[in-house]
């Protein structure tokens, strides 16, 4: 049974079928025969007309921006209304685990991102044979008694190592939560709302925090500096995304 919150993503390829409903209703049903049961909330729709063979896709990042927001899942009535594309399929796998988000397709409800693997295989087929041709030639130089590896540093380096990139990547989490909140944390405070106002908007639309609690003025106020900082960096970096 489905539990939880859910965004749904439903592609059609041309705008005759957007604007006529055909595919996308069929889609619905899917989404809704797999949703039937359970404890679950849709959270949103997201419609998105393009080709599986174009990779740009603006509506799915919108859904993946209202997932990470609500802490939903991404529910997809099959699998191809992803991608058909190798590349992209493995390129947005690895963008789900970073993100840590999760999707389910109702077409294949056990499938996860170890069926995208799967599914790209023979894109992988090359790479691998490079990795392996590449694992070769170093165990030959390692017969002829080539010394492999260069000095590793100490024990204290790798530790600091460590912890800088688990900082790096709490920021960069961080910093996502941010521009994803934004259009509604800018919006009404520029409107003149107070902190706890805004605080008190976006439990109401059952957003969480990033722990999954209820927002404070405090939290607000964080996400706030942190907008304004991104806002100061890309002045001094027009050319920053």
């Amino acid at each position: 049974m489905a539990q939880g919150k859910f965004v749904s993503y439903l592609r059609v390829s041309t705008e005759k079928q957007g604007r006529s409903g055909l595919g996308l209703e069929a889609q619905r049903e899917a989404v809704a025969g797999y949703l039937n049961g359970g404890q679950w909330s849709l959270v949103a729709e997201v419609v998105e007309v393009e080709s599986g063979g174009k990779n740009d896709r603006v509506k799915l990042g919108e859904a993946l921006r209202l997932c990470r927001l609500h802490n939903a899942t991404l529910v997809i009535a099959k699998l191809d209304r992803l991608s058909r594309d190798a590349a992209f399929l493995l390129r947005l796998e690895g963008d789900l685990k970073r993100m840590g988000l999760r999707f389910v397709a109702a077409d294949m409800p056990d499938a996860n991102e170890l069926t995208i693997h799967i599914m790209a295989v023979v894109a992988q087929a090359e790479r691998q044979m490079i990795s392996a041709r590449t694992k070769a030639a170093l165990a030959a130089a390692k017969a002829r008694g080539t010394k492999l590896g260069g000095d590793r540093g100490n024990i204290h380096d790798i530790r600091a190592m460590g912890v800088a990139a688990s900082v790096a990547k709490r920021t960069e989490k961080a910093t996502q939560r941010a521009e994803d909140l934004g259009h509604l944390v800018l919006d009404l405070h520029r409107d003149g709302a107070s902190l706890r106002h805004i605080a008190a908007d976006l439990n109401v639309r059952g957003i969480e925090t990033a722990r999954g609690g209820q927002w404070s003025a405090v939290q607000v106020s964080r996400v706030l500096t942190r907008l304004e900082g991104l806002g100061e960096a890309r002045k001094g970096n027009p050319g920053a995304s």
